[in-house]
């Protein structure tokens, strides 16, 4: 029994001294160093809010405050005579914590409590039985940086010594061992990520670079460096230094999106977000090609009701909808005061238009008044009732006779003056006027 603890000891110093790398089978695949995931075109206005998303939850900083139990090591039993599901061996924490699940496994299964110092993960099963045969996995899991690894091995018991031995069948090694004999099944990875605790927040780092148009890669200038201790460094050039940000919370949420507000067209070009996590291994590339459009025209402030124009922002016809179709736009108004002014304006207009039609009324009258005084004048003169001078008549009185039967003895200085004064003296002749015809003559005027 002595000797055969003497050879253990010297099979797990002979592990020591040899790197057996695990075959890793990620959950998912890592990208290699600097690899670009990611590479796109977008494209904002002038003026705009533009945001660059750059996202890893493998990102995201969470300070270890549980002795280190975000990295932990199991081993699964599957296909064993017996038959059934995969069960639970036994399983290890960082900080050294072990534990055996099967009730006659207790004191038979044994990991190195130095397992996550020098990265030999190795199962060793003191004596082995029938019932021990079948296919274990060696399960790595670190769920700060979510890396998920295994390796598997499959053990094999034989009552025969000659036929002990290991072999590899092309996918995985085969272990045959000798029924009653220890067995060791071979586990180990020696990467700084299953063996280093400290340090964490120093090997995580976040910069931007911007290329503009032209400019190749190599020669990109720094934006932005961001490291998960807290400390920030901002480069780059004065008229973009003011205008980009990215969280404070960034290592918090994994969120590393870069933010350029306001948006200027000298702001074009190829925006590179790398995320680099040396502890864990992850080194990410993520490309954007800006672009800058010309800033949208703002739509005309809609007429509010009541300045009597709303309904000369009516909205334009949709471009979306079919052609060949016809649109009616109907505005329904949303106040009862859009609903008064409107009728006020018909009121308005109803009452200047009776206005106006009480106007031509009473003009249409007073024309045909006057009109029928005109008639009658007209017409009274056609039936004799014109006015005439007295004078035109001779009007024989006896005052008249009395006068011109006198004899006036007047002194005239001349003979005009004479044969005036005696012409006023004769009688007058008698003048037959025939009103008839000084009517029609008048009317024909």
């Amino acid at each position: 029994m002595e000797l055969q603890s003497q050879v253990l000891l010297w099979e797990l110093v002979l592990l020591h001294s040899s790197a057996v790398l695990l075959s890793s089978v990620p959950s998912g695949s890592l990208p290699a160093a600097s690899s670009v995931v990611s590479e796109s075109t977008v494209s904002w206005a002038a003026g705009a809010l533009a945001v660059l998303r750059c996202q890893s939850p493998r990102m995201v900083w969470t300070q270890d405050r549980l002795h280190d139990r975000q990295r932990v090591v199991h081993w699964d039993l599957s296909g064993s005579p017996a038959g059934g599901p995969a069960r639970r061996l036994v399983d290890m924490y960082s900080a050294g914590e072990q534990r055996v699940y099967g009730p006659r496994d207790h004191g038979r299964l044994l990991l190195p409590p130095s397992a996550f110092h020098d990265g030999n993960f190795s199962l060793l099963i003191r004596a082995v039985e029938y019932a021990d045969e079948g296919l274990y996995t060696c399960n790595l899991h670190h769920h700060y940086c979510h890396l998920y690894e295994t390796l598997a091995v499959r053990l094999e018991v034989t009552d025969n010594p000659q036929e002990a031995g290991a072999h590899w069948d092309g996918e995985k090694e085969v272990l045959v061992v000798e029924r009653g004999a220890p067995a060791l099944l071979t586990c180990v990875n020696r990467e700084h990520v299953w063996t280093d605790r400290h340090l964490e927040e120093a090997q995580q780092v976040v910069h931007w670079d911007r290329q503009p148009p032209g400019v190749p890669h190599d020669r990109a200038d720094r934006l932005l460096d961001l490291y998960a201790s807290g400390e920030r460094r901002a480069y780059g050039p004065p008229f973009l230094r003011d205008r980009v940000a990215v969280g404070v919370d960034a290592f918090a949420r994994g969120d590393f999106s870069l933010r350029i507000d306001p948006l200027e067209p000298a702001d074009e070009g190829t925006y590179s977000c790398h995320l680099h996590h040396h502890y864990c291994g992850l080194h990410e590339r993520r490309i954007f090609h800006l672009r800058v459009t010309e800033p949208v025209a703002e739509p005309p402030p809609r007429d509010s009701p009541g300045n009597g124009s709303s309904h000369s922002g009516a909205p334009g016809p949709d471009s979306t909808l079919p052609r060949g179709r016809s649109v009616i736009n109907v505005i329904v108004p949303e106040g009862r005061a859009h609903f008064f002014q409107q009728l006020g304006y018909v009121l308005a207009t109803l009452l200047l238009f009776i206005l106006l039609l009480i106007t031509v009324i009473l003009a249409t009258r007073q024309r045909r008044r006057g009109g029928y005084q005109y008639w009658d004048k007209k017409s009274g003169k056609s039936r004799g009732e014109k006015d005439v001078n007295l004078a035109e008549f001779a009007v024989a009185t006896g005052d008249q006779a009395v006068y011109r039967s006198e004899d006036i003895q007047l002194d005239y200085k001349n003979n005009i003056l004479k044969e005036r004064a005696e012409l006023g003296h004769t009688p007058l002749p008698t003048k037959n006027i025939d009103l008839d015809k000084v009517f029609r003559k008048e009317y024909c005027k």
